[in-house]
């Protein structure tokens, strides 16, 4: 996020973009409500009746998949309407004459016919955003002798936007409209992403990416890859890049990938195309999961090595905001589990003496968490002022490059930090998979509020089980009706890579010829039907939100639905 959760609170306007925030971020989705309730304005842009929508001044339901035409158009309705904040824009950013070109024919008209939100609806959104318009009362940033006032509009959004073939294009149209109303770098504003677990925040600052080293560093740039090898006790570092997750198994598929090790994930259920990650996961020579429990991924596991979970262990978490966060254990942990860290200290001595590597000795000795965080601060400018010393009580928000250094809670202040902000032209880029004749549906997958991801951790609690025990999937009643489908009714899902059966729930929260199904049940796996064939140019992240698929009643053999209109 370049601003903090509690800012959402004393936005103006708010708006939110492939977040379920309600379900899928409960706790942050109260600061929104807040807002609202103090008169802010509330935009959510989703292709489903989710519960935030209640509190919305503004829902915009467009097509699965058609929401670039969306943000073309407001773009295109801020330079034509001249909403846009041309101080900020002139002093703050450069290609804005090429970006404002690339955008003249998305009119709203356009839009409204390839979205099927009204015309009038995209340009009150663009206007309420790009001015931060309010619903009611007064801004605390307002300052009367300033007219007209330009409030504060902030973006949320998650894994809507990102788990899409054109993900990467998408962001840069948030990054766009953001810097058209020069909403960046001030309190309450930004371009937000909610990050989908709990530390994979963390996770991505460290490294955990396969084209940067520690801090976003470029594994390319041979002066940073030298720097951090020589603090590691090495002369270098291998400077190609590395492979993403389906890219790892489609690699495993192939051979070249023979080993793997799992940790903390269930591919299984989490990874697209699942009949195909079982068999690259069987085609490994080996592979190792270390988890908390014996999750579907570890049941395809040579060896299983037990790990300890957060409340069993030290560290440090950082959270959607960039906040580092001390961990301090509970309860021991049980058996013969230990933290990541100490299952890793003990392994990779002898796998570097396999491969050859010469090493100081005694260098995977850390006798603390507290000391793998000084080599944290030392390889990872970002988090070059952080100690366990510092990070007791409210933690530090990175940037934090030096130990006088109080953090940054809201980024790109004065300027941005490759100096002009740079507006992105983006071509028009619509879901890989269309519906046809065939699969005349798409099917779009998430989350819901009583279950975590896979359901490796939520689906052994007695009391969320109870509440939400099985799957379903929303069906819109138009799309129900076609094969005599009944609420609380079996229906089988079918996509060009399988099929799953499960509970249908009929209703309007979702639009004919759309269809919804989250991916926590292993007994209706939704990525069973998802597609690994289209990946984001740039991030290689698989289109998880969108993927044509057909409803077959299990009551009327070969009765299959007909196209509604989705497409």
């Amino acid at each position: 996020m370049t601003n903090s959760i509690h800012e959402i609170r004393d936005a103006d306007c708010i708006f939110i973009t492939g977040s379920n925030t309600t379900e899928a971020h409960p706790v942050l989705s109260y600061e929104v409500i807040r807002a609202v309730k103090k008169g802010a304005t509330l935009i959510v842009l989703d292709p489903r009746r989710i519960p935030i929508v209640k509190h919305a001044t503004l829902h915009l339901q467009p097509k699965p998949g058609a929401d670039i035409y969306l943000f073309l158009a407001m773009a295109h309705i801020i330079i034509r309407d001249g909403f846009l904040d041309e101080p900020f824009i002139s002093q703050r950013t450069e290609d804005f004459a090429l970006f404002e070109q690339s955008v003249k024919a998305m009119t709203p008209e356009r839009a409204a016919l390839e979205t099927g939100i009204p015309a009038k609806q995209i340009e009150q959104a663009a206007r309420l955003y790009a001015m931060g318009q309010r619903s009611f009362g007064s801004s605390i940033y307002e300052d009367s002798q300033t007219a007209p006032y330009r409030g504060h509009s902030t973006i949320l959004y998650a894994m809507g936007i990102t788990q899409r073939s054109n993900g990467t294009d998408l962001v840069h149209m948030l990054a766009n409209l953001a810097m058209l109303g020069g909403h960046l770098g001030k309190p309450s504003t930004g371009v937000n992403p909610l990050r989908g677990q709990s530390n994979v925040q963390g996770a991505c600052d460290l490294g955990g990416l396969p084209n940067v080293l520690p801090g976003y560093q470029p594994v390319t740039d041979a002066a940073k890859r030298k720097t951090v090898a020589e603090k590691w006790g090495l002369t270098d570092l291998p400077a190609q890049l590395g492979l993403t997750v389906v890219e790892l198994t489609q690699a495993a598929e192939t051979g070249q990938v023979k080993a793997l090790w799992v940790m903390g994930e269930n591919p299984m259920l989490s990874d697209p195309d699942v009949t195909h990650v079982e068999s690259a996961l069987r085609n490994l020579d080996f592979l190792v999961v270390q988890d908390i429990f014996l999750n579907e991924t570890a049941q395809l596991a040579h060896v299983v090595l037990p790990a300890a979970a957060s409340l069993e262990k030290d560290g440090s978490f950082t959270n959607t905001e960039r906040r580092i966060q001390l961990l301090q254990p509970v309860v021991k942990p049980p058996g013969e589990a230990l933290p990541d860290w100490q299952i890793i200290g003990a392994i990779a001595p002898k796998v570097e003496a396999r491969l050859g590597h010469d090493r100081p000795d005694g260098y995977w000795d850390y006798g603390s968490s507290a000391q793998i965080m000084t080599e944290i601060a030392e390889v990872t400018p970002i988090y070059g002022g952080v100690s366990y010393e510092r990070l007791v009580g409210q933690g530090l928000v990175w940037p934090c490059p030096t130990p006088d250094h109080l953090g940054t809670p809201i980024l790109h202040v004065g300027q941005f930090s490759r100096g002009l902000g740079r507006f992105y032209p983006v071509e028009l880029h619509l879901p890989a998979e269309q519906p046809d004749e065939e699969y005349p549906l798409i099917l779009t997958t998430g989350r819901v509020l009583y279950h975590y991801h896979t359901g490796t951790m939520t689906r052994r609690s007695d009391g969320l089980d109870w509440i939400a025990p099985r799957g379903y999937v929303e069906v819109n009643p138009v799309d129900a009706e076609q094969i005599g489908l009944q609420d609380a009714g079996q229906v089988w899902i079918v996509s060009r890579r399988g099929k799953v059966r499960t509970q249908a729930r009929v209703s309007d929260k979702v639009a004919a010829g759309v269809v919804f199904l989250s991916f926590h049940w292993k007994e209706a796996p939704a990525n069973r039907l998802t597609q690994d064939f289209a990946l984001d140019p740039i991030a290689k992240i698989p289109e998880y939100k969108a993927c044509a698929v057909r409803l077959e009643s299990t009551k009327r053999k070969g009765k299959k639905i007909k196209n509604s209109g989705a497409g």
